[in-house]
């Protein structure tokens, strides 16, 4: 990732020699191993941060599906990070980083031969200023990215999916899909290579890499499992179906907030003058994603309806973090608030072609990835060494060679994801199922999947949530979905 990429593997390994420790601190001087140290710490502490944004994701994604299915939902969000750990350290990590050619990696497959304790010398990282990253806090800042690829994808096929199926999808996903995209951009593959008039491509934290990867499985996702029984009528007219409890959703869009300073200014691998510059950027976009969405839908409803305002946020923050290192403030808050302003319009497009994305995650992180990393190509002042070149931008006189690059770069990423991600869910559902069965589903995942209702003070047999009634006429797939009488309940 970032400047690291342009520069030796060769570099790198003779800091190995010289910082490896605290007592070869000694053979240099006490500001280098310092600044050795701090970046260390700094993307580490970054990491952690990204890590926090799965809880983030799980309340997002609990809070606006229905209470029968909460338990499943936060089952799947442990098994996003439990699976993409594991699957990420024995096969990602090495696709990713493992030297190879400028398809994949063919090394450090289960960190085999990887000094975690030296600094970086996997190919497409090489040292910074200070000796570069060590290979364990390369790996532990690398290793939560993939499970957020993995995790978007989890809400849009919430309320609907085999626990079991979706365990497998993870694996493939955080071991294969998701780490040969990161191979051909951070790990210097062919995707790095690419130049239109000298134009080469720019995504410092990974609006596409990380956001549109996930937002393209989730399509597929949601395309082959089909919409939740109820929600669109035989018409096709939509139908809502509301989250049951909105507090989760603002909390988890909180402690996603929180967890992308991690996600953006952890991505500039080093502990510099840059950092809070980014975070500044980021702060900002998110902001004005907020105040975008809640124009948006406020003038179309009359309401500020609070989901949409969520995702606004959410929305913002996708579109500046592939040129959190490239705009200036200004240019950072017009890419959040065109980036809230979108989404609203993605998720009300994607609902009218029949697609149920329960949580948006679609128009959040696909729509808006793409619209950030384009971005770019648009509003690029700084260099943020993947440009190489100041004002790259269109506004200011960078021409279109660097718009054109970005769309490249999106086109092939999204070939690959949809192509691939695709292929995996109709061999699952053509072999294991994807879906569960419509009694499942109308009883709730928790009691099925799981065992036992998220909510002991509820029903074991799901009569407490909505449930789909079929009216002469019609099947229950696009019947309304009615509330039972609850009482006191």
């Amino acid at each position: 990732m970032k400047r690291k990429i342009a520069l030796s593997a060769l570099a790198a390994g003779g800091m190995v020699v010289v910082l490896a420790s605290p007592a070869a601190a000694q053979e240099v001087d006490a500001a280098t191993y310092n600044k050795f140290v701090l970046d260390n710490l700094w993307v580490f502490i970054a990491g952690i941060l990204v890590f926090l944004m799965q809880a983030g994701f799980g309340l997002v994604e609990a809070g606006l599906t229905r209470s029968k299915n909460i338990a499943n939902i936060m089952a799947k969000n442990m098994a996003d990070m439990v699976i993409g750990v594991l699957a990420f350290f024995a096969v990602g990590f090495g696709l990713a980083f493992g030297g190879g050619n400028s398809l994949f990696g063919d090394s450090l497959f289960f960190l085999q031969d990887a000094d975690l304790l030296g600094a970086d010398i996997v190919a497409g990282i090489g040292a910074g200023e200070a000796g570069g990253l060590t290979n364990g806090t390369l790996f532990f800042f690398q290793v939560v990215f993939a499970a957020t690829a993995v995790t978007i994808a989890s809400g849009a096929m919430a309320e609907r999916t085999k626990f079991s199926t979706y365990l497998i999808f993870a694996a493939v996903m955080t071991g294969f899909i998701y780490p040969l995209v990161v191979h051909w951009t951070w790990g210097g593959g062919f995707i790095s290579e690419i130049t239109i008039g000298g134009a080469s491509y720019s995504d410092f934290a990974g609006s596409t890499i990380v956001h549109s990867t996930g937002g393209w499985a989730a399509l597929m996702g949601a395309i082959i499992l089909g919409p939740r029984l109820g929600k669109f009528g035989k018409n096709g007219e939509p139908r809502a179906l509301p989250g049951h409890n909105i507090a989760f959703t603002a909390i988890g869009v909180f402690i996603l907030w929180f967890g992308w300073f991690g996600f953006n200014a952890g991505s500039e691998l080093l502990a510099d003058e840059l950092v809070p510059f980014i975070a500044v950027n980021t702060l900002l976009a998110a902001a004005a994603g907020g105040a975008g969405a809640a124009i948006v839908i406020w003038a179309k409803t009359g309401f500020p309806d609070v989901a949409m305002i969520a995702n606004g946020i959410l929305a913002g923050l996708v579109s500046i973090t592939a040129g959190t290192g490239t705009m200036t403030p200004f240019w950072a808050m017009v890419t959040g608030f065109l980036g809230g302003m979108l989404v609203v319009a993605a998720v009300l497009g994607i609902e009218r072609l029949k697609i149920d994305d329960p949580v948006g995650a679609i128009s959040v992180h696909g729509v808006c990835g793409v619209w950030g990393t384009l971005a770019i190509g648009l509003f690029a002042r700084y260099d943020d060494a993947f440009l190489g070149r100041e004002n790259a931008g269109l506004i200011y006189g960078g021409g279109f060679s660097q718009l054109a690059v970005q769309a490249v770069f999106v086109l092939i990423v999204a070939a690959w994801v949809l192509s691939t991600s695709g292929l995996l869910f109709g061999v699952l559902k053509a072999t294991v199922g994807l879906r569960v069965d419509a009694e499942e589903e109308i009883k709730g995942l928790d009691v099925m999947e799981h065992g036992s209702p998220g909510y002991h003070g509820e029903s074991l047999g799901g009569l407490a949530h909505p449930v789909a009634t079929a009216p002469p006429g019609e099947s229950v797939a696009t019947a309304p979905v009615t509330q039972p009488n609850l009482g006191t309940l």
